[in-house]
């Protein structure tokens, strides 16, 4: 990855790690109503998988999904607005934080039925298929999603029909509260199943937002030229609980340390520097996140409620909400 593009990868981790850190704020102010899960820590998954993906592509996510949202052309402003039930939200306060949507810019929403999505990237991969777009369908999931019926049943189709589908894993090591090794007959969860599907299984850090992309870049070239799908585990870790109820107490102090100090951010640092890419133009990178966030949260505050009216609107394909058979 050139230089210029780092940077700019660099730049949008930071204002996602920002993003978050503002809806943990505005959650312990109460202007977040339910919970948030965030994904501070695995940034770089989202950022580098993006920076591989064509501006048409498809992309599902978990409702761990506000980097993914990010990445995908959302703006802070209309992620924290929506968080915050505001009419200007990414879908106008009816998603939620578990919901991020954004058609437009091929982020075709977060769901929160573990492994829901899974199907769905499949569906639209046959459809990129059958239009001969060569547009790719990218899924990605927690190490959980690996234990579900979708997810086994998923690699199966789409390994039978050679679709132009990704499948990326999040493995962040935890399901919810357990730990993914102690419920599963493999070290690596979804790596070590693809070949029995007949399709590779790729293992990358997840951290590493250049390895990130060089790893989807590969893959995605090679589901579009027609050979099918794969499967890439990026190996990861959250910085918090699996949602703001969660005060993770049971991972090892030792092992939360390790992870915190193979930061995403700090990784990104370090190939910069390497690059010739002097301090001062990271700074500069950080200030401008700052003022971005800045700005989206107090945009979202001011920001008016949704009007009821509109609460059975979009909920069918002609703008409706009456029923069709």
């Amino acid at each position: 990855m050139e230089p210029a593009r780092l940077l700019a990868a660099y730049e949008r981790m930071a204002v996602i790690r920002r993003t978050e850190k503002a809806a943990h704020d505005l959650f312990l102010q109460g202007l977040v109503k339910g919970t948030t899960h965030l994904a501070a820590g695995q940034e770089a998954i989202a950022v580098g998988a993006s920076a591989a993906l064509r501006p048409d592509d498809y992309v599902f996510a978990t409702y761990r999904g506000h980097h993914h949202a990010l990445a995908r052309g959302a703006t802070p402003e209309e992620c924290l607005a929506e968080l915050m039930s505001r009419a200007t939200g990414l879908c106008r306060a009816k998603g939620g934080s578990m919901h991020l949507t954004k058609a437009a810019t091929g982020m075709l929403g977060s769901y929160a039925i573990v492994g829901s999505h899974l199907p769905m990237a499949v569906g639209a991969a046959w459809s990129a298929r059958l239009r001969g777009t060569e547009q790719l369908a990218v899924a990605f999931f927690g190490d959980g999603a690996t234990n579900i019926g979708a997810f086994h049943e998923s690699l199966n189709l789409a390994a039978v029909w050679r679709l132009p589908v990704l499948f990326v894993c999040e493995n962040n090591l935890y399901m919810e509260y357990t730990p993914i090794a102690d419920v599963t007959a493999v070290p690596r969860p979804a790596a070590d199943r693809a070949p029995a599907y007949g399709i590779p299984g790729v293992v990358v850090d997840g951290n590493d937002v250049v390895a990130v992309a060089e790893a989807v870049g590969r893959l995605a070239g090679r589901a579009r030229a027609g050979d099918g799908p794969a499967v890439l585990e990026a190996e990861t870790y959250r910085h918090f609980g699996h949602s703001r109820t969660d005060p993770a107490t049971y991972r090892p102090a030792e092992e939360v340390e390790r992870w915190l100090k193979h930061d995403p951010l700090d990784l990104a640092r370090g190939r910069l520097a390497e690059l010739g890419i002097g301090t001062q133009a990271v700074a500069e990178a950080d200030e401008r996140a700052r003022a971005v966030v800045e700005r989206a949260v107090e945009a979202a505050k001011a920001a008016p409620p949704p009007d009821p009216r509109e609460a059975l609107t979009d909920v069918w394909a002609d703008g409706g909400a009456a029923w069709r058979t």
